[in-house]
């Protein structure tokens, strides 16, 4: 390729082929010099090659990269163009040579030039080692099992701020694996795995709060995880990340929350307002993991007050999935003790009544669950029975859906059974539909009574027989 060839390849005449076998010859011949002129050219002429002459290509290319280095060798190295060139070529055709790259064999090649290089070659090798893990999973598996995790480690200690974002996203491309994963922790990864779901690209991001949330699975983890500021970095892609990034941050920040101590820090990292939003949201799976995590956050009172605000926000609003999901979070927190003040404190009991009268089926079905659980509790039933709860229930008796039939009469035998109330409630004892629910809950309820002895029974008969503990 001389300059000749090169001022045609911008007219589009070149000849590929016969300037693939010129390269050729050239990489034949013994000067590094000219070796080095040809592939550095090559590189920036790679956006206007073929990819049949490309593909024919990195075989050379690889080879030239896995050469002993030379030290009386010119600067850059042969194995700096080659590694040049084969970065531009990873990115070629939407990574799909990436992949080509790491199955000539060049991931070896690489990390042992990665390993004692520095300045712009190491700059040029981790650009290089970036794109390839980027775009292609059996090259991440190529790297891992040839040490490169040791190594991407190893260069946090020495690297400038120019190439640390490239080795936290490669990190972040590693952690996909379940083996890094498995061993990350041992290596001192967890600060930089912290610190690639704060910096980076989006993708490389949400990479690695994939990854937290796996991993933040143990106790041990999340609470090293916790110690390194994990929350505030989730907190943070789950307000600025995209949908799926919201959803990845959301259901990893999720799993950090799930243990007593950090459920206040969860909620005063600003999560709560963000989850409602996901509960708002048109994804399906956002709706669940919000109401999941909002169950896990409302074991701390203060945290159930938080919640059950934009929770009857939502129950006023106009978007009925969102309604039903609201409602669904409060039948769920209704079951918590402190829960139920909270939700009659929040205002919500008038406006589960109205919804009862007015919303559509999937709404009422979730409310009904709702009152069903709140009837439980003397007051709730008080203050139910006050907003006019009573005639909606028995009027549900008869409905199509067998859900809503079930929730209503659950809570229209909690308030037969309440002495203040059982005068309001002639007009269901009558109702079969009534009667046969009636019925089937005080066998459920015998039944259990009936376990809970036999397993008392149990515990006392084992306690006698062992003579270990007699």
């Amino acid at each position: 390729m001389d300059r000749t060839e090169g001022s045609r390849v911008e007219m589009g005449t070149t000849d590929w082929e016969q300037a693939l076998h010129l390269y050729e010859e050239v990489i034949a011949c013994e000067s590094e010099t000219s070796q080095i002129r040809a592939t550095i050219k090559l590189g920036r002429l790679l956006k206007d090659v073929p990819e049949n002459v490309l593909t024919r290509a990195i075989p050379i290319l690889v080879e030239l990269l896995g050469k002993p280095l030379n030290s009386s060798s010119s600067n850059p190295s042969i194995q700096e163009a080659a590694a040049y060139c084969l970065n531009h070529l990873a990115r070629q055709d939407d990574g799909d040579l990436a992949l080509v790259i790491g199955q000539s064999g060049a991931v070896p090649f690489l990390l042992r030039l990665l390993r004692n290089s520095e300045c712009s070659f190491q700059t040029v090798l981790i650009k290089f080692l970036w794109r390839i893990v980027s775009f292609s999973n059996p090259n991440r598996v190529a790297v891992v099992r040839n040490g490169g995790l040791e190594i991407v480690l190893s260069l946090f200690g020495s690297c400038t701020d120019n190439t640390r974002r490239y080795l936290l996203e490669i990190l972040s491309a590693l952690t996909l694996l379940r083996e890094v994963r498995r061993v990350i922790i041992s290596f001192g990864g967890l600060p930089f795995l912290v610190e690639s779901a704060k910096n980076g690209s989006m993708v490389s991001r949400a990479r690695a709060a994939q990854a937290i949330g796996l991993l933040g699975v143990t106790r041990r983890v999340r609470r090293i995880l916790v110690e390194l500021g994990v929350v505030p970095v989730l907190t943070e892609l789950l307000r600025e990340g995209d949908t799926s990034t919201k959803l990845i941050a959301g259901n990893a920040l999720g799993i950090i929350a799930s243990h007593v101590d950090y459920l206040r820090p969860v909620a005063e990292a600003g999560a709560i307002p963000l989850y409602a939003e996901l509960l708002q949201g048109p994804e399906p799976i956002g709706k669940e993991i919000a109401e999941d995590v909002f169950c896990i956050l409302a074991v701390a009172e203060v945290n159930a007050v938080s919640i059950a605000e934009p929770l009857v926000r939502i129950l006023q609003g106009d978007n009925d999935e969102a309604k039903a999901a609201a409602a669904d979070v409060l039948w769920d927190l209704s079951g918590y003790k402190h829960s139920v003040s909270v939700v009659r404190s929040s205002g919500a009991v008038p406006i589960l009544v109205e919804l009862l009268r007015n919303s559509n089926g999937d709404v009422r079905e979730k409310v009904s669950g709702a009152v069903a659980q709140l009837s439980y509790d003397e007051v709730d039933r008080g203050a139910l029975a006050d907003a006019g709860v009573i005639p909606l229930l028995i009027n549900l008796l008869q409905d199509e859906s067998e859900e809503l039939k079930d929730n209503a009469a659950e809570a229209l035998i909690n308030f037969s059974e309440d002495p203040l109330l059982r005068d309001r409630m002639s007009e269901a004892l009558d109702i079969p539909s009534f009667q046969n629910i009636q019925n089937r809950l005080v066998r459920i309820r015998a039944s259990d009574e009936h376990m809970v002895r036999f397993l008392r029974q149990m515990s006392i008969e084992q306690f006698t027989w062992d003579p270990e503990l007699a």
